[in-house]
Order: structure tokens, then C-alpha cells, then sequence
């Protein structure tokens, strides 16, 4: 952990993915490899999401990974909310099928409760709270959303949980068919991230 000065607050291996090269693009001159850690390699723990909004979980673990750490912390809360579900799965996108981080059977679940409603009434979409924690200062909070309709099956290999069946607005792909680079340029945590990145250079530059 030499050298680190931020970590991602974070277990999840496509979100941590996804985050390291959003940082790595915003700043090419930095070692992000040295000066970003995940919160395993950090030694911190897997930190309950026990609220019930995108950006109290996001605040949860951002601040929970700080103070344990000593170190800057970034998390973020996203999921799928579907206009015909009121909003649902939202903060419950990663247990929509009871267990926690099942992406297959959260996807399916979702996908047979959405069975019988027509094309015309399918819209949705990601949204994304970020939280940056940082010893002794105020945590920061940005967002980022990322529209489109829900599909009847998933589509495409890459991206990760609901990207299969989420086909933006504008687009012909999936989310899960998009180039990373540019997924990442027009989804929710892209766009929560480029709101945070000022402070998250500020961190890695300090």
C-alpha cells in the first residue's frame, strides 16, 4: 500500500475496473497503481450497504473505508431503475434475486417480472451517487444517470450486472455491446465521476 492515497472503496471487480481506468484517463501522468488501491488490498472491509438511497450507501462505505484506513476514499451506489417499477430495483440492483451480487439471477428475476409490459412503457435506466471521504474534511457527493429502454433479452459479453438489457437512448447496442471507453464516456458513474474528479486529482496530487 506504499504510497496510496486513495482507495476504492469497493469489492466489486467490473465497477473497480471501470473506476481505474476512468482515473487513469483523467490523469495519464500519474501511477495510478501506486497511488490507488482497492479496499482489499487495503485490508478494509466489505462495508454493509444498510441505507436506502443510492447516496446513503455511497457515504456509508466511503466514509466507513476512511476511517479505517486513514486514507481518501471513493465509493459509489448505483443500480437499474425501471419507470414501470416505480423506480425498482434502485438501491436493491445487486440483491434484486435475494443474494447479494448474483448478476445472472438478478438479471433474470428482473427480466420475468417485465415479461408482460409492452415496448411502449419499458424505459429506465443507471443511476450513480459517488462519495469521496477524506480524513478531516467534508465528504463530497456528485451523480450521474444513464437512459435508455429495457430489452426482452440480455445483449452482449462486456460491461457488468444489468448492462446487458439496458439499451441507451440513441443507441443500437446494449450497454453490455458499447466499446469500455466509450460506456464509460456516457454511463451514470462516468458522469458521477467526472463530477468528482477535481477532488479526486486534488487527493492524488497532494
Amino acid at each position: 500500500m506504499s504510497g496510496a492515497r486513495l482507495v476504492l472503496a469497493s469489492h466489486n471487480k467490473g465497477k473497480l475496473r471501470e473506476l481505474r481506468a476512468m482515473i487513469a484517463e483523467q490523469a495519464p501522468e500519474l501511477d495510478v497503481d501506486s497511488l490507488v488501491v482497492d479496499a482489499a488490498a487495503a485490508g478494509a472491509p466489505d462495508v454493509a450497504e444498510t441505507g436506502v438511497t443510492f447516496e446513503e450507501n455511497a457515504r456509508l462505505k466511503a466514509e466507513a473505508i476512511a476511517q479505517e484506513t486513514g486514507l481518501a476514499a471513493l465509493a459509489d451506489d448505483s443500480g437499474l431503475c425501471v419507470d414501470v417499477l416505480g423506480g425498482a430495483p434502485g438501491f436493491l440492483s445487486a440483491r434484486w434475486s435475494g443474494r447479494h451480487g448474483d448478476d445472472e439471477a438478478n438479471l433474470r428475476l428482473l427480466l420475468a417480472q417485465l415479461a408482460d409490459v409492452p415496448d411502449g412503457h419499458r424505459a429506465g435506466g443507471f443511476e450513480c451517487r459517488a462519495a469521496l471521504a477524506v480524513p478531516g474534511a467534508e465528504t463530497a457527493v456528485t451523480q450521474g444517470s444513464f437512459r435508455g429502454v429495457i430489452l426482452r433479452e440480455p445483449r452482449g459479453e462486456g460491461g457488468f450486472g444489468y448492462d446487458p438489457i439496458l439499451q441507451p437512448d440513441g443507441r443500437e447496442e446494449s450497454a453490455a455491446e458499447l466499446d469500455p471507453a466509450e460506456k464509460n464516456r456516457l454511463s451514470h458513474r462516468g458522469a458521477a465521476m467526472r463530477a468528482m474528479m477535481p477532488r479526486i486529482l486534488e487527493v492524488l496530487k497532494a
